[in-house]
């Protein structure tokens, strides 16, 4: 697969973890984030890129623009979630923490 058949697939997942993002399905999102991270990996194996055209060079950064869009909106789905469930695990954390030190009432 050339590099930019892998950076189009990569921008169609990452239109799909918005969905998924969207939809609170962090299953799928996490799913999804691995196919991506996949492709990542194979670009980054098979080193320098061929030459592209003029046209292709713009293709490929429409992509990335396009890509790192999903991501900023990806995050700003993932992290309110992400959030609550620092402040669920610290608060049972620390309550455990109190039981041990205290013993439980």
């Amino acid at each position: 697969m050339n590099t930019l058949a892998l950076y189009e697939s990569m921008s169609a997942i990452s239109a799909r973890m918005v969905e998924a993002a969207g939809d609170c399905d962090w299953d799928r999102l996490t799913q999804l984030e691995q196919d991506c991270a996949g492709l990542a990996r194979r670009l980054e194996a098979a080193g320098e890129p061929a030459p592209l055209t003029e046209a292709e060079r713009a293709r490929k950064m429409a992509m990335i623009r396009q890509i790192l869009a999903d991501d900023a909106e990806v995050r700003r789905h993932v992290e309110p979630w992400m959030e609550q469930v620092r402040r669920y695990l610290g608060d049972g954390a620390r309550e455990r923490s109190l039981r041990r030190a205290y013993g439980a009432q």
